[in-house]
C-alpha cells in the first residue's frame, strides 16, 4: 500500500508534585530530535519508533517522522514546551493517511490536565477522519478524551516495560488494515473510581494470580475469539492530582462501540473488584533493614544484593538526590558497593575541576528538598571516573538506543562507588554502571533508583532484590488532602461504587 504515515514520539509523565517545572530543555537533556535525527537516534534500535521504521518497510508506507520528543519524569510540562513539540507534528498531518504515534498517557500541562487528549484532539482536527493508532505507557492516566480523537489505544503489557517494541508493531498492523479499509477501529473507555489498582500494573515477580496477569489473560483471550481488536489496561499513574488520575480500560472494536463499552465495562469491573491488592507491600523493608542485611552478607558473596530505593525513582517524578539510602550504606561501611545514582550537578562539576584521582569533601545531593529522602551529605570521596554521562541502553527495556547522563562521576566514599549525574535517569541498564568505571556483576551491593524497571536488567545478575521506601517524593504512601483536583468520590479516599 502506497500510504503515507505520520509518526511521532512524545512521552512525559508528568509528576504534579514535583516542583521541577518540563521546559524544552528537560526534554533536550533526554531526546528531542527532528527529522533525519529520529532516523539516525531509533532506525535499526529495538524500540518503539524502530519498529515503526521496519512497520513502513513491511507496508510500504512513506514514513513522515518530524519529531521525537520525551523527558525524564517530573512536575507539569510548560505550554511553550508542549507547543513547540506540537507544532511540527501538526505540520506533518496534512496529506497523511494514518497516524502512528508513540505517546505516554500520563503527560500534564501547566494549564491543562489532559496532555495527550490535547495533542489527539487538535492532530484529528487536521486529519479528519484518518485513522490514529497511539500507543501509550502501561501508566498512562487515559481519558475518554484521549480514546475519541484515536481509533485505537495500545498500551505496554509489561512491567518493567520491555514490549514497547511489540506493541508498536501490534499497532502498525492495525493501522495499516484500518487504512485498507479492512476494519473501522472505534475506542471506547472506561475508568474506575479508584486511585490504584491492577497491582500497579506489575506482571515480573508477582504471583501468577495477580490481577494484571489474570487481566492480561482474559484480555489475550477476547482478541484470540474476535470479540475486540485490541483490549489495553492502563494501571494509571497516581502521583498526579488530576479529575482523571488512575487505572482505565480501553476497547477497540471493529466499528461496534456498544460492545467496545460494553467489554470495557467488565474489565473495569475486575479492576473495582481487586483494587486493593498490592503484591509490593508486605515486600517493603525499611532501608536500616536492607543495609543490614547487605553488610551482613558480604563476606563470601559471589552476585549483588540490590537494594531498589522505591521512593526516589526518577522514573516516577522524584528528586534523585535523596541520600537517606546512601546514608546509611556510608554508616553501614558496606563494601564493594555501588549506588546509581545521585543528581547533583553542581557536584559534578566539583569533581571535573579536581580531576579524576582526586580527593574531594563535597555536600552531595539532597538540595532540592530535603523533606524528601534526606538534606546534603558531607562526604569526602575520590574522584574514579568523569564521563560525558553518554551509554547505550542494551537491556530488554533500552533496545539498543542511546541516552544521557549529562557529565556525570564516579565518586569513591569508603567502599561504595557513587554515581553522580547532571541529568535524572531512571536506573534500568547495567550499562549505566559500566560507563561509569563500575561491574555491577562483581558488586556485593548494588543500590538503584528505581520502583520496578531495574528487575528487567538487574534480576538476571542479583542473588536477591529488595524494595525499600526512603520517603522521598514516590513514596507510596498516599494522603487524601494531597489531592483535591480528583474525580469525587475516589477510593480509597472516599466510600465509592462502581458497577
Amino acid at each position: 500500500m502506497n500510504a503515507t504515515v505520520l509518526t511521532a514520539m512524545v512521552m512525559h509523565e508528568t509528576n504534579t508534585f514535583s516542583t521541577r517545572r518540563t521546559d524544552l530543555d528537560a526534554f533536550a537533556a533526554f531526546v528531542l530530535t527532528h527529522d533525519n535525527g529520529v532516523v539516525d537516534r531509533f532506525r535499526g534500535t529495538r524500540t518503539g519508533l524502530g519498529a515503526a521504521f521496519e512497520c513502513a518497510e513491511r507496508y510500504g508506507w512513506q514514513l513522515r517522522h518530524p519529531i521525537a520528543a520525551s523527558a525524564t519524569p517530573s512536575g507539569v510540562v510548560t505550554r511553550p514546551a508542549f507547543e513547540a513539540i506540537l507544532a511540527p507534528i501538526l505540520a506533518a498531518a496534512p496529506g497523511s493517511d494514518g497516524a502512528l504515534l508513540f505517546l505516554h498517557g500520563a503527560m500534564v500541562l501547566e494549564d491543562e490536565e489532559d496532555g495527550e487528549g490535547e495533542l489527539l484532539e487538535r492532530l484529528r482536527a487536521v486529519m479528519g477522519d484518518k485513522p490514529v493508532i497511539a500507543i501509550l505507557d502501561l501508566h498512562a492516566n487515559a481519558t475518554e478524551r484521549m480514546a475519541a480523537n484515536a481509533n485505537a489505544l495500545i498500551s505496554y503489557r509489561t512491567y518493567p516495560h520491555i514490549d514497547g517494541y511489540e506493541r508498536m508493531h501490534q499497532g502498525g498492523a492495525l493501522l495499516d488494515r484500518a487504512m485498507r479499509g479492512e476494519v473501522r477501529p472505534v475506542c471506547r473507555l472506561v475508568q474506575p473510581p479508584q486511585l490504584e489498582g491492577l497491582d500497579h500494573g506489575r506482571t515480573a515477580s508477582v504471583p501468577d494470580d495477580s490481577p494484571m496477569l489474570r487481566a492480561l489473560a482474559d484480555a489475550d483471550a477476547v482478541e484470540a475469539a474476535g470479540q475486540a481488536l485490541v483490549v489495553s489496561l492502563q494501571a494509571g499513574f497516581s502521583s498526579a492530582d488530576i479529575r482523571d488520575v488512575g487505572p482505565s480500560v480501553a476497547v477497540t472494536t471493529d466499528g461496534d462501540p456498544d460492545a467496545a463499552l460494553t467489554l470495557a465495562q467488565r474489565f473495569a469491573t475486575w479492576i473495582w473488584q481487586t483494587r486493593d491488592y498490592d503484591s509490593l507491600k508486605p515486600r517493603l523493608l525499611t532501608i536500616a533493614d536492607a543495609v543490614a542485611r547487605a553488610k551482613a552478607e558480604e563476606a563470601g558473596a559471589t552476585q549483588p544484593l540490590v537494594i531498589a530505593d522505591y521512593a526516589d525513582n526518577p522514573g516516577g517524578g522524584a528528586y534523585m538526590d535523596a541520600t537517606a539510602l546512601l546514608a546509611a550504606m556510608i554508616a553501614a561501611d558496606l563494601q564493594e558497593a555501588a549506588l546509581h545514582a545521585i543528581l547533583d550537578p553542581a557536584a559534578v562539576q566539583a569533581g571535573l575541576a579536581a580531576g579524576p584521582g582526586a580527593d574531594v569533601t563535597l555536600q552531595l545531593g539532597g538540595h532540592t528538598d530535603p523533606r524528601f529522602g534526606g538534606g546534603p551529605l558531607t562526604v569526602t570521596g575520590r574522584v574514579i571516573a568523569l564521563t560525558d554521562g553518554s551509554f547505550v541502553a542494551r537491556g530488554p527495556m533500552g533496545g539498543g538506543a542511546r541516552y544521557s547522563h549529562g557529565p556525570s562521576m564516579t565518586l569513591r566514599i569508603g567502599g561504595i562507588d557513587v554515581v553522580v549525574v547532571s541529568h535524572p535517569t531512571q536506573t534500568k541498564e547495567v550499562e549505566q554502571f559500566i560507563t561509569m568505571g563500575i561491574d555491577p556483576r562483581a558488586a556485593k551491593t548494588l543500590a538503584v533508583k528505581s520502583m520496578q524497571h531495574f528487575r528487567a536488567a538487574f534480576e538476571p545478575i542479583a542473588r536477591a532484590v529488595v524494595v525499600v521506601d526512603s520517603g522521598a517524593l514516590c513514596s507510596p504512601i498516599k494522603r487524601a488532602s494531597d489531592f483535591t483536583r480528583t474525580r469525587q468520590p475516589l477510593y480509597p479516599f472516599a466510600a465509592a461504587t462502581f458497577g
